[in-house]
């Protein structure tokens, strides 16, 4: 989409993949650049699709959201909410704050 809308070049939608990343996808990310070295955003995309885009993923993220109850004595409820958070967004990209908040 940001090479269609905005004519970005390769470099620069892959220099940036580093810093949009956050933790499993970012170990993912560097691991990958090590073992595979540099491509164009074409190659990453098939990655990142063939990655995190499989049904697998999905019904693990969804079991995971499912299955997590909030312990008082073992978790921080601040924590937890953020990870729940994280679970939905990344199931539901375009689903609004608001019925994220709802659903949780």
């Amino acid at each position: 989409m940001l090479q269609e809308d905005f004519h970005i070049p390769d470099e620069i939608i892959v220099g940036k993949l580093h810093s949009l990343f956050t933790r499993t996808a970012n170990k993912w990310y560097y691991n990958m650049r090590q073992d595979h070295g540099k491509h164009d955003w074409s190659w990453w995309k098939s990655e990142i699709i063939n990655k995190w885009a499989k049904n697998s993923w999905r019904l693990k993220m969804e079991s995971a959201f499912e299955g997590a109850i909030l312990n008082s004595e073992k978790d921080k409820p601040l924590t937890w909410f953020i990870k729940q958070k994280d679970r939905l967004s990344a199931l539901h990209p375009d689903m609004s704050d608001t019925i994220i908040n709802m659903k949780i």
